[in-house]
């Protein structure tokens, strides 16, 4: 066993380029801190180059504490575009908000280090260090917009529940140490496999874990923080928690599935399957009533996140790798329609209901055809990637007879499909009241809308590379 830090080579870039930005921040004038958006991109291409340079070679570090394999990898991918994308829209958020406080962006740079140690981790004390850097980062971003009450509000409520979901999961890992004297996932593994069915302690300790996990990916019951804190949050601070902070809770779920509990373990599927039915039916019941669409799309999160507990539920090969494609393809969805709702927002994001979008397809056609896209894949309509990854995680679930399940997820997708399709009647069926005009799309805001755009339709009807590139991931 060596430290062998070059495992966590990409983080140490990220670490370091968040303290420099850190460092220099107070030294510029605020009029000028929203360039250091440009510093954070060059610092997460470096971080990105490091992964893409070190795809193939695996090995541990930090006396085991770390492992460096596919799964790591393609958490880091994930994770760094998808910060990428935030990083260059809030750069003109913040001109549009007149706000010029650079430091949305070293957060962010944090952010990302906690998010891949959660993934990397192969000990529970290593996963919630990296669980705590993600959060004390996301409780900063959440109160960026200070002199906003909502966005204060959304902090406050963020904070104490996250709290308190963190104490639940450190129960969880105190039982596991209890029940395998050792928090090492190869351990506690061993331990599980070796003990059928789970005795009351290994399942108490294994749903505290799901409780804290849960809590960041949103996931019934521990959902109720999550349309007001992404109503207050500031829209980039939104797209933030939606894609990137998601995924890494569900991406450290699949590890401890995948590595540590034994498949089909009694009381652990059950668990998942109750949760992905709740998630799923409350998530698409309560986004019908909205008319906010940063609540709506609140809802919408959380909806997708039970179609991603299915995956879990199938607890095969199969199911993991459609977890996979499913998170890559609910990133380029959501942040390109997250882009689109920040530029009509305007300034103090008071343009956030759906009487706004009222006439943009005509007013706007370009960001009318991006958000239609996008809400198009969300809705899980065909040719596009959305569709896709539904398609794969329902079948991953029927090969291992989850047919009750698929049916929920078919008929709660169905409904989904309604308050989708609401917003584009408003934008190409209802007439503008006007003074709503959208604000021309900032070249940065182009390019997001222009990949997450293109890469939905391109993985619709294309999705064998990226399916491939997931079933190599999952070789663990």
């Amino acid at each position: 066993m060596e430290i062998n830090a070059v495992v966590l080579l990409p983080e140490i870039i990220l670490a370091l380029g968040g303290v420099l930005l850190t460092l220099l921040l107070p030294f510029a004038a605020r009029e000028h801190q929203s360039r250091f958006g440009y510093a954070a991109l060059v610092v997460i291409g470096v971080a990105l180059a490091a992964v893409v340079g070190g795809w193939s070679e695996t090995g541990s570090g930090f006396f085991g504490l770390v492992v460096q394999d596919s799964l790591t990898q393609f958490a880091r991918l994930l994770f760094l575009l998808s910060i990428g994308a935030v990083t260059a829209v809030a750069m003109p958020y913040l001109e549009q908000q007149d706000l010029r406080k650079g430091e949305i962006f070293p957060l962010l740079l944090f952010a990302a280090v906690g998010m891949d140690v959660m993934v990397a981790s192969t000990d529970l004390i290593m996963t919630f260090l990296g669980l705590e850097v993600l959060a004390v980062a996301t409780y900063s971003l959440a109160a960026y917009r200070r002199e906003d009450l909502r966005s204060v509000e959304a902090a406050l409520k963020y904070f104490l529940l996250g709290a308190f979901s963190t104490s639940f999961l450190l129960l969880g890992v105190a039982l596991l140490y209890g029940a395998g004297r050792s928090t090492h996932y190869r351990v506690i593994a061993d331990t599980l496999l070796n003990v059928a069915p789970l005795t009351p302690l290994m399942l108490l300790g294994l749903g505290f874990l799901l409780v804290g996990f849960g809590f960041k990916a949103a996931l019934a019951p521990l959902h109720v923080w999550t349309p007001d804190v992404y109503e207050g949050a500031p829209v980039p601070v939104m797209a933030h928690l939606a894609v990137a902070s998601k995924g890494a809770a569900i991406l450290a779920l699949v590890r401890l599935a995948a590595q540590v509990v034994p498949m089909e373990s009694s009381g652990w599927q059950e668990l998942l399957w109750i949760s992905a039915v709740l998630t799923m039916v409350i998530g698409n019941v309560a986004a019908l009533t909205q008319t906010n669409i940063k609540r709506m799309l609140a809802y919408s999160s959380i909806a997708h996140a039970g179609y991603l507990l299915v995956g879990l539920v199938a607890a095969d090969a199969a199911g993991y790798r459609s977890i996979l494609f499913y998170l890559l393809a609910y990133a380029m969805m959501t942040l390109g329609a997250l882009a689109v709702v920040q530029v009509v927002a305007r300034r103090g994001e008071v343009a956030v209901d759906l009487e706004d979008y009222a006439g943009l397809g005509f007013r706007f056609p370009a960001a009318g055809v991006a958000l239609s896209v996008c809400l198009f894949s969300l809705a899980g309509i065909p040719l596009t990637a959305g569709f896709a990854g539904k398609f794969f995680l329902l079948a991953a679930a029927v090969e291992r007879g989850f047919y009750g399940l698929v049916v929920i997820a078919v008929l709660a997708s169905a409904v989904g499909v309604y308050y989708y399709l609401r917003v584009m009647v408003y934008m190409y069926m209802r007439v503008s009241a006007g003074g709503g005009e959208a604000e021309a799309l900032p070249a940065v805001v182009r390019i997001v809308l222009i990949l997450c755009t293109a890469g939905t339709l391109f993985f619709g009807v294309f999705p064998q590379s990226l399916l491939k590139l997931a079933s190599e991931v999952m070789d663990l």
